[in-house]
């Protein structure tokens, strides 16, 4: 994502990243290291740096200002590219994908602009909970190498109130 996102920038005359972005919790709950994730690609960052949230809750919200890329038609994720350039990729739970959307509704659409903490999907957790095998919601940066430092928070968060990671482009 992060060679297209250089290239969509050229192709817009928009200049370098500069400048630092917060972002903020999708979802209320516990942050968990991305590492805990019982799921190899988020597990071993092969998508991108980030965190885990273990939720409570029923909406997903923006973690950034910004415009929602692409929405999964089984409404368990969604990316979202900040007007920085900042690319995220929120994933709920994992083994969401296999209930074809059930336990989920969209909220938002894809193109659709939205600022922090406007919701984008919402979910029935204790239907959910029934389901998979785990909750844990990875928040991850799809454009590391436009990162020069991530500082990461840990602890109890509210969505869209809480910063969960500081970003250096």
């Amino acid at each position: 994502m992060g060679f297209l996102s250089r290239i969509r920038r050229l192709m817009s005359g928009q200049t370098n990243l500069v400048g630092g972005i917060d972002v903020y919790a999708p979802v209320s709950g516990e942050i968990v290291p991305i590492e805990k994730v019982p799921d190899v690609v988020f597990a071993e960052k092969i998508v991108g740096d980030g965190l885990a949230i273990k939720p409570k809750g029923s909406q997903i919200l923006a973690p950034v200002d910004g415009t929602i890329g692409k929405i999964f038609e089984t409404n368990h994720a969604f990316s979202i590219e900040s007007p920085q350039g900042l690319e995220l990729f929120v994933h709920f739970g994992v083994g969401t994908v296999e209930l074809r959307g059930n336990g989920f509704k969209r909220l938002a659409e894809e193109g659709q602009v939205v600022k922090v903490g406007e919701p984008i999907l919402e979910f029935d957790l204790a239907y959910l909970k029934e389901q998979v095998e785990s909750l844990l919601t990875p928040v991850v940066l799809a454009n590391m190498e436009d990162i020069r430092t991530l500082d990461k928070r840990q602890g109890s968060i509210e969505a869209g109130k809480d910063v969960i990671f500081s970003v250096e482009l």
